[in-house]
């Protein structure tokens, strides 16, 4: 006959099995925990995928706005310059059409007038003779024509009106010289290249600037001088590179007599330089001006469009700009400026003379 349980192993037993009971308890959460914290994780990695995915489609969005921005801008100024250059070329093209009708329109009744001068001159002189005749065949007329020959001053006559004959020649070879530049300069409208002389543009946009290069007010003179070496004809749009020629001639003006107007005394003369060569199959041309010069920070802008240093209304900014395209693109030469030792500013144009094959005299 067995004996019944201690009551002490009874106690162990149950405690036994309440820890145990506790333990799975325990475990169970521990694994609910576990389980938990997983999908935790595992949200939490999927959000900062989804965050990170977030950021570069907004960093992506921002490049392709700017970088939208940034092409839109280069279309808006594309489309400003080829506006302008339109606006340029139109204007240019109309100039040339109007300066050339006038210098036509002048040419006529000036041809008329110089032509009939060198007549004129003769039958004077013929006139005069045929009173020296006179005067040798009747040296003591009559009271009436001796009254005359008194008020008239005759020998005084005789002498100015051959001045002023020739005077009036002087004056229309003058006017027929600035007829001839005009028509030159006005060569604007030319589609194709020819063969032309670089000397004569120089001359011709010269006399059109005479008014620029005459005395005013307290600007004296500007004193150009001229070093031309013998050049062939260039091929090349003529009415084209005398607008370069006029740009450059402006500006160049524009500084000596800037200079000159802050200049303490003793002032400076004002003086433009232009100088032609022949470097290869290369015409060469410089422009160099005794001016304040231009600072280094400048010089690299000179050439881009809208640029300019004058003051509102004085310059668009696109003179250069336009004269660095007709010689780089449309005559494939070079343009450039560089200071000189003086202080001033020198442009060189270099323009093949013929767009294909050797340069021959």
């Amino acid at each position: 006959m067995s004996s019944a349980p201690h009551p002490c192993d009874r106690s162990s037993a149950e405690a036994y099995a309440a820890l145990e009971k506790e333990n799975r308890i325990l475990r169970k959460k521990l694994e609910r925990s576990e389980q938990d914290r997983q999908v935790l994780e595992a949200n939490a990695e999927r959000s900062e995928a989804l965050m990170r995915k977030v950021i570069a489609d907004l960093e992506m969005s921002k490049n392709s706005v700017e970088a939208r921005g940034k092409e839109l801008e280069a279309t808006l100024q594309q489309l400003q310059l080829m506006q302008t250059q339109l606006v340029a070329a139109e204007k240019m093209s109309a100039l040339g059409t109007l300066v050339a009708g006038i210098a036509h329109e002048i040419n006529n009744p000036v041809s008329f007038v110089h032509g009939n001068l060198g007549h004129a001159q003769q039958y004077v002189d013929d006139l005069f003779t045929l009173l020296d005749a006179y005067q040798q065949a009747y040296p003591d007329p009559v009271v009436s024509v001796q009254v005359v020959l008194e008020t008239v001053d005759l020998d005084f006559l005789q002498v100015d009106l051959r001045k002023l004959l020739g005077s009036m020649q002087v004056g229309t070879e003058r006017i027929r010289d600035i007829v001839r530049s005009l028509r030159t300069f006005s060569r604007l409208d030319e589609a194709d290249f020819k063969a032309a002389d670089l000397h004569d543009g120089l001359e011709s946009t010269l006399m059109i600037l005479q008014h620029r290069l005459k005395a005013c007010g307290d600007l004296p003179d500007v004193e150009v001088i001229r070093e031309f070496d013998p050049l062939p004809k260039v091929e090349c749009y003529p009415g084209k590179l005398n607008q370069v020629f006029m740009n450059l001639l402006t500006n160049a003006i524009d500084a000596v007599q800037d200079c000159y107007r802050i200049a303490p005394a003793p002032k400076p003369t004002p003086q433009i330089t232009i100088k032609t060569a022949l470097e290869g199959d290369r015409a060469v041309i410089h422009i160099v001006d005794n001016g304040t010069g231009i600072p280094d920070s400048i010089r690299a802008h000179l050439f881009n469009p809208f640029f300019t240093t004058k003051p509102v209304g004085k310059g668009t900014g696109m003179g250069l700009f336009i004269s660095y395209q007709i010689v780089i693109e449309q005559h494939h030469g070079e343009l450039y400026c560089q200071p000189t030792a003086s202080g001033g500013t020198q442009f060189t144009i270099k323009i093949p003379c013929w767009q294909e094959g050797d340069c021959t005299t």
